[in-house]
């Protein structure tokens, strides 16, 4: 490597060395599309090599990719969602093989939005393709402005009313209603259902207020509980419901995560699931499969979302429909049928 410590390389200096103009290596350097790839490499491997300060202008994935995608993930009620939360794994692996396979590379953000001028901040800032956020959280109106500037993003999360923004997600009514269902066929009559406050959760809530009318239940607005989407709330949130006396022999959990917190506080009681609780989860994590006893669930396709999300950015249209990814009821241990 060149030694520049006393002297500092500037654009003439990689235009001599490189053998072009001027403006070629500014642009290479913003890796404008209309410079060739061989063309950036060569420039961008000079700079690096001169000790150019060419960090800035540089595009966010590494030398040889064909785009990079942001990912972000908004507040959840007033606090960033753990980048560590078994589901978002499996997406961001689902959204990283799909990136992959288009030769894409993502990052993803320190950034966790809270309003619209973080929303800009995050579309305006990065030099990525566009951003995929992981979640509306509570800024859905934010979103429908943000989707009126030419930022190239799309949500994974719920389809909302009047929505302008184009989001990927599972018909979530629909898979509240069928695990609902489920145990409403199996005999559950005092089903509980537990959730947060966030859209997904919310729309999967309305489903099961809709089996259970669907199927003569009565609805207790006891057996309603918004937990944190983290294992120890809804664990803590049963252990208090049972504390009280309110008994129940279903469970509808809004994600697998928050069924395996139930299933835990319910053996930690004494209970037997399913003999006592049936309990069905929303997702179906690697976890799911591999609790004790097995998570009866329902599937949203990580996979195919992990597609749908990378293609929306690589290849944006007009077209703001949401997408939906089917959802299917897997049967399992923890439903006793």
């Amino acid at each position: 490597m060149t030694d520049n410590s006393n002297s500092k390389t500037t654009l003439e200096d990689l235009a001599r060395l490189a053998g072009v103009s001027i403006s070629t290596v500014s642009r290479a350097l913003n890796d404008q599309p209309l410079i060739s790839m061989r063309t950036k490499q060569r420039i961008w491997a000079l700079a690096r090599d001169h000790n150019y300060p060419f960090r800035a202008s540089m595009p966010t994935a590494p030398i040889g990719a064909e785009g990079s995608i942001a990912i972000v993930t908004p507040h959840m009620r007033g606090r960033a969602l753990p980048l560590s939360h078994p589901f978002f794994l499996e997406l961001l692996a689902s959204i990283g093989e799909a990136a992959r396979a288009r030769s894409c590379d993502f990052t993803v953000s320190h950034v966790a939005p809270a309003s619209l001028d973080d929303l800009v901040l995050a579309t305006t800032t990065s030099r990525a393709s566009g951003v995929i956020f992981l979640g509306q959280s509570m800024l859905h109106e934010e979103f429908n402005q943000l989707a009126e500037t030419n930022a190239r993003f799309v949500v994974w999360g719920a389809h909302m009313p009047g929505q302008k923004y184009r989001s990927i997600g599972s018909d979530n009514l629909l898979g509240g209603r069928r695990a609902t269902s489920h145990l409403a066929r199996l005999g559950r009559k005092a089903i509980l259902f537990i959730g947060g406050s966030d859209p997904e959760a919310e729309q999967r809530r309305r489903g099961y207020l809709e089996a259970l009318a669907e199927n003569g239940i009565d609805f207790d607005p006891k057996l309603v509980a918004q937990v944190e989407f983290e294992l120890e709330s809804a664990e803590a949130a049963i252990t208090r419901l049972l504390r009280r006396g309110i008994a129940f022999d279903g469970v509808v959990a809004a994600s697998d995560l928050i069924a395996l917190g139930a299933i835990r506080a319910l053996r930690q009681a004494g209970l037997s699931v399913p003999s006592d609780v049936s309990v069905v989860g929303y997702d179906d994590m690697l976890l799911s499969r591999l609790s004790t006893p097995a998570l009866t669930t329902i599937r949203q396709d990580t996979f195919h979302a992990g597609q749908l999300l990378v293609t929306s950015i690589l290849e944006p249209s007009q077209d703001r429909s949401p997408g939906y990814l089917p959802t299917e009821l897997i049967v399992r241990e923890s439903c006793g049928g």
